[in-house]
């Protein structure tokens, strides 16, 4: 993950507490820490990209580092694994979909909220901006595990849908057959449905078209009105 500077004060500089009438000025960021900072960015951006167009088994820590153009030991003084390359590309997905979250309406029901985030994910998705992993991986699964940034970031995404699920499951909008986890899993596989990239190849719907579909049948299921 990224490095963040820490000020450091000398034992001659003068304490706050010696000090009278003055102000501490702005942190400065050396020029060095801006640049291994931007390196880091452009990293994870690409990792992002190659995991949305060629899924985590077959992207490689080679293809990453030629597509930010620096050597593939200068990546690893960032992320020792393609793993962590991985994980780092979920973070930033997660904080995306955490300001997406922010940006809806409070004022909307539950069920809305829902076919909102939903949307957001698969047009995400055909952006070719939603990373895909493998669901059965013990190293991956272990390095996300690992990861505190993802795990704190995927706990709040997933507590705040799984809110507005028990709301729509308590106002009649969902079933209570239906277990919340198995409601929430459900959401979640939008992210990584094959069914756009099917329709988008039959040329015959556009984006929005094919995810309004998705959506309908999602939350609709397939029976005849």
């Amino acid at each position: 993950m990224s490095s963040h500077p820490i000020a450091v004060v000398s034992k001659s500089a003068p304490t706050p507490a010696k000090t009278s009438g003055l102000k501490a000025g702005p942190v400065r960021v050396s020029f060095k820490t801006q640049m291994l900072k931007a390196r880091e960015e452009a990293i994870i951006q690409a990792a992002n990209r190659l995991l949305a167009e060629k899924g985590f088994d077959l992207m490689t820590v080679d293809q990453v580092a030629a597509d930010v153009g620096i050597a593939k030991a200068s990546l690893y003084k960032h992320f020792p694994s393609k793993e962590d390359l991985a994980a780092a590309a979920m973070v930033r997905v997660l904080g995306r979909a955490r300001a997406f979250l922010d940006s809806l309406p409070a004022a909307v029901g539950p069920l809305d909220q829902l076919k909102a985030v939903v949307r957001w994910m698969m047009q995400t998705r055909l952006a070719g901006d939603m990373p895909s992993l493998p669901s059965q991986n013990s190293i991956l699964r272990a390095a996300l595990m690992r990861n505190k940034a993802y795990l704190d970031a995927l706990m709040e995404v997933s507590d705040r849908i799984g809110a507005w699920i028990e709301q729509a499951r308590q106002d009649g909008s969902l079933s209570l057959a239906l277990p919340p986890v198995l409601v929430l899993y459900t959401l979640y596989a939008r992210a990584c449905d094959p069914v756009l990239e099917f329709m988008r190849a039959s040329g015959q719907y556009s984006d929005e078209e094919i995810v309004e579909l998705v959506i309908t049948t999602c939350f609709e299921g397939l029976k005849a009105v």
